[in-house]
């Protein structure tokens, strides 16, 4: 049975690769250090990474600056995967360096959704109190 990646718990080992992959992958991508032609790299912003329980992949949630051509970025990343994987080679000291995936980091949109919601529901009692 194969765990997933989003409602599961992690174990610290997890937690503690992923937080040193997610800082390399933001350094990498700051220096430009992976070489993607015609791309880019330093307006990528690395939100999290999350491993798998053998920590043999890696998920890295990526966003673009302004979130502006967001699947572009992605599909870029995901085809030059091999190239931020040498780059990540270079800094990491692991025994699996893990193969990377990368996804569209969506959890700053909800947050957007989720005040505007709440933003809404305080006004819409404000009013009520008002004409009550």
């Amino acid at each position: 049975m194969k765990k997933s990646y989003r409602n599961s718990t992690y174990s610290q080992r997890q937690l503690r690769v992923g937080e040193l992959v997610k800082q390399n992958l933001g350094e990498i991508f700051i220096r430009n250090e992976a070489k993607i032609p015609a791309f880019n790299t330093k307006v990528v912003t690395v939100t999290e990474v999350r491993m798998s329980s053998d920590l043999k992949s890696a998920r890295a949630y990526v966003i673009p600056l302004g979130g502006i051509e967001m699947g572009k970025t992605v599909s870029t990343l995901t085809e030059f995967s091999h190239l931020v994987r040498k780059a990540l080679s270079k800094k990491l000291d692991i025994k699996f360096l893990p193969r990377l995936s990368f996804v569209e980091d969506n959890s700053f949109e909800y947050a957007e959704k989720i005040e505007r919601l709440i933003k809404k529901n305080k006004e819409d009692e404000n009013n009520k109190k008002r004409y009550n």
